[in-house]
């Protein structure tokens, strides 16, 4: 066996893994791949295609990301603070059917490394976990959830409670699959924070950075749990459409 091989999870259908490796080495095999980027990215594309709209995800915004923009007949959206960016609360009053590129270097990257996957991708956040959990048991398959995390400031993983806790909303209810050891220890982490998801949330390194920063509100709207049956997959145009 390859040493690599120990960490693909490959005995069960329902895997949990981390960022960018976790895509690479955990979804590659898998029929499905759902990124969780909970308190920014993946909650955004929740709030959008509720909207009727749809989101292609880029790595960066830079003179590229504005090119992109403008061949996809779309809306470039800007850093926390701009009229539209990755903030769920600047959002939520687009016009129905927008078109926006959303660059996030961890939600929007993991999707573009999910693509090479070979199997669905799929957007879930805590607002949408019930329903994309549903569509994974209709569609049946192996399945990866990946927690996107965030970024040290040397540019390394910092795994986030946020994400670990609604990939494991999601796992809970795939009761037909198999789960790793690593998805029922994310399991675990819903359960206990299920019942205080939003003080957890706030209290968070993530929610206490938002919240510093004027944007508790994006964190109560992404820790509105099952409000959303939104289920946005990833399309041929390399957008998030809702899928359900």
């Amino acid at each position: 066996m390859r040493k690599m091989d120990f960490f693909a999870q490959s005995d069960f259908t329902a895997k949990f893994e981390w960022g960018y490796e976790g895509v690479e080495q955990v979804g590659k095999d898998s029929d499905i791949v759902v990124i969780v980027d909970v308190l920014s990215f993946t909650t955004c594309v929740d709030v959008v295609v509720g909207r009727g709209g749809v989101v292609f995800p880029y790595r960066v915004k830079d003179d590229s990301a504005q090119t992109y923009a403008y061949e996809k007949n779309a809306i470039l959206a800007g850093r926390r603070g701009d009229p539209i960016s990755l903030s769920p609360v600047s959002l939520s009053s687009i016009p129905q059917g927008t078109r926006i590129v959303l660059p996030s270097p961890n939600g929007s990257t993991c999707t573009m490394l999910a693509k090479h996957c070979g199997g669905r991708v799929i957007a879930a956040c805590l607002r949408n976990a019930g329903a994309v959990a549903r569509y994974i048991r209709q569609q049946g398959g192996t399945v990866t959830v990946i927690a996107s995390g965030e970024r040290w400031p040397n540019g390394t993983l910092r795994p986030a409670i946020e994400d670990m806790i609604a990939a494991g909303a999601i796992l809970e209810q795939l009761s037909d699959h198999s789960l790793s050891p690593e998805a029922q220890i994310a399991v675990g982490a819903y359960r206990t924070a299920k019942d205080t998801l939003l003080p957890m949330l706030l209290q968070s390194g993530s929610g206490q950075e938002l919240t510093s920063k004027g944007y508790s509100e994006d964190v109560r709207i992404a820790a509105a749990l099952n409000v959303s049956e939104n289920v946005p997959v990833l399309n041929e145009e390399f957008a998030y459409e809702d899928m359900k």
